[in-house]
């Protein structure tokens, strides 16, 4: 799983639906999250808009990438999260969703 912030949902939902249609997630999540953080010299205290982007693990840096490449913040969040055990079902529709057809 890959995850991301925004400061505009417009924007989040479609980076999250830009991903899924370039086939590199199968499923992005969206939804509003407040974050407290140090960003030049000062604690900020903000609405975002959380995206967890469901993929393979092999895909982590194209779709690193590719969040990189279309975010405005100056250093966006991109981390991702090993998912370590699953429903066999859905795994299965996360490797068939993101495979190139």
């Amino acid at each position: 799983m890959i995850t991301t912030t925004h400061d505009d949902e417009a924007k989040a939902r479609t980076l999250a639906a830009d991903a899924v249609r370039a086939r590199l997630a199968a499923c992005a999540q969206v939804y509003r999250i407040q974050s407290v953080y140090w960003w030049e010299g000062e604690v900020q205290d903000a609405a975002e808009w959380r995206i967890d982007f469901k993929t393979r693990a092999e895909l982590a840096d194209a779709l690193t990438g590719f969040v990189n490449a279309r975010h405005d913040y100056d250093t966006p969040e991109v981390v991702a999260v090993p998912v370590v055990t699953g429903s066999a079902a859905y795994l299965e529709w996360v490797r068939a969703e993101t495979a190139e057809r």
